[in-house]
């Protein structure tokens, strides 16, 4: 019996124990925290309900490394942008992380949009991003020939840059497990109690923690009424779809192509990406369903004309992929961060469109707050070396090296040798979309067509769910 009194369920032998730090939800932001404690000493276990990192909405973002110029002044968000772009910068190049120097534009299309920029400016001086400059159309077309003679003016932001979504939260999570920390997946919490510590009963077991961490993204609501806490924050999850351009785009779009943004949305943008391609998204728009994130060819033709419109040479450009993906947007605009000294508790909710580049500031955040109502850990004595593999466009891929064995995936040249050290490395993919965010395998032209029964051979026994039955057909 466990200290409720209910039946207790045994722990599976790699989770028995108890930990000084258990964190809710694998996305970038679960990842960057699990690596900071674990940086810092403490005995980590990260759990997720998926069977992947990255399961839920870290998994669809436009990748950009803000410098939180748009910010508001003042705000917790500002601070954590900042702090977390400025680790990102410090370690990339340790963890083979890449950094695609594009700079951006914040463009203005009308007169009305043209007479806000001089607001945003003088926001970003405020937010200390002095280095931004405004210019007129004619001055912007100069640097970017390729847009609309229709523009207006522009706000050039130097520092907006692109990087790669998916690598940054593997490196975190797997500098953490070289320091100890567990990743438990397939473990959705069911419940938790506190008596001087955290008991946590999950699909995969209970697991006993000095404190708890709620970074559950689009269930961070849910994970805290489950952990016994009256609601704080609600989460109303908002949908962006997203076009990806084949790669002829990539030249037409140099530069981050940003929209004057509302009070609702950053708004629609034209970014090329870390693989080669240019991405255009995200809409805005508020559902209630957590899981659906649904397509509709109308909202993406809308999105293909907005894109022709600002770069009429992407008129015509074929379609590579298009998906859709949830924000953890709440009832407030800024970040859900509640701090629980006496149950030992953090919650980092309600992190939105910016999480990608304040990830490493929150983790930093979340660990002063918890040496704030707890103390601090022993360091540990050394750090190995973590360098997860490239797969960014701007750096040497591994198909450019001798000895690679075959080229797998030929639409976006991966490799044999690519997809099989993924199985053998610390934090290996649990299901397919794990695999194509690690290699890029099947997110080139075809979308897996040539590539998915090499594919479903090479990972036979390996995914919770296989690309292939048994008999060689389609699950």
């Amino acid at each position: 019996m466990d200290r409720t009194g209910e039946m207790s369920v045994p722990l599976p032998p790699a989770i028995s124990g108890s930990f000084d730090i258990a964190i809710i939800g694998a996305g970038v932001v679960g990842c960057a925290v699990a690596r900071r404690f674990a940086l810092a000493g403490a005995k980590v276990v990260l759990i997720e309900k998926g069977t992947d990192i990255l399961s839920g909405a870290s998994k669809a973002n436009s990748a950009i490394l803000h410098t939180g110029f748009d910010a508001p002044p003042g705000s917790l968000e500002l601070d954590l942008v900042r702090a977390g772009r400025r680790e990102y910068l410090a370690i990339r190049d340790t963890l083979n992380l890449p950094l695609v120097t594009t700079t951006a534009f914040v463009c203005a299309w009308n007169s009305l949009e043209a007479d806000k920029l001089a607001a945003i400016d003088a926001q970003a001086h405020e937010n200390g991003i002095t280095d931004v400059v405004l210019r007129s159309g004619a001055e912007a077309r100069a640097a970017m020939p390729t847009l609309s003679e229709r523009l207006a003016g522009a706000l050039e932001v130097p520092g907006e840059h692109v990087i790669d979504p998916w690598s940054a939260p593997l490196a975190y999570l797997t500098q953490a497990v070289s320091l100890g920390a567990i990743f438990l997946r397939g473990a959705e919490l069911l419940k938790g109690a506190f008596d001087g510590s955290w008991w946590l009963e999950t699909s995969a077991g209970i697991i006993e923690a000095g404190s708890v961490i709620n970074t559950a993204g689009l269930y961070g609501d849910i994970v805290d009424s489950r952990l016994g806490f009256e609601a704080a924050f609600r989460i109303k999850p908002r949908k962006g779809q997203f076009v990806v351009l084949d790669k002829a785009a990539a030249r037409h779009v140099p530069r981050i192509i940003l929209p004057v943004p509302t009070d609702i949305t950053k708004g629609i943008v034209v970014c090329p990406t870390a693989f080669g391609n240019v991405l255009v998204g995200p809409t805005a728009e508020e559902q209630e369903d957590r899981v659906r994130a649904t397509v509709e060819t109308e909202t993406l033709d809308a999105l293909l004309r907005r894109a022709a419109e600002i770069v009429p040479a992407l008129a015509g450009i074929p379609v590579t992929a298009v998906y859709a993906g949830l924000r953890p947007a709440s009832e407030e605009k800024g970040y859900r961060v509640f701090v629980r000294p006496d149950k030992r508790a953090i919650t980092l909710g309600g992190i939105r469109s910016t999480g990608l580049s304040s990830a490493l500031g929150l983790a930093q955040h979340a660990l002063k707050l918890y040496s704030d109502f707890a103390g601090d850990f022993a360091h540990p004595s050394e750090v190995p070396p973590v360098s997860v593999p490239n797969l960014a466009e701007c750096r040497e891929r591994d198909w450019q090296r001798p000895d690679h064995g075959e080229i797998v995936c030929h639409c976006e040249l991966v490799t044999r040798r690519e997809i099989e050290a993924t199985f053998d490395s610390p934090v290996p993919p649990g299901d397919f979309g794990g695999l194509r965010r690690r290699t890029r395998a099947g997110m080139g032209r075809c979308q897996g067509f040539y590539c998915n029964a090499r594919l479903a051979e090479m990972t036979r026994g390996k995914l919770a769910t296989p690309l292939a039955s048994e008999t060689g057909e389609s699950p």
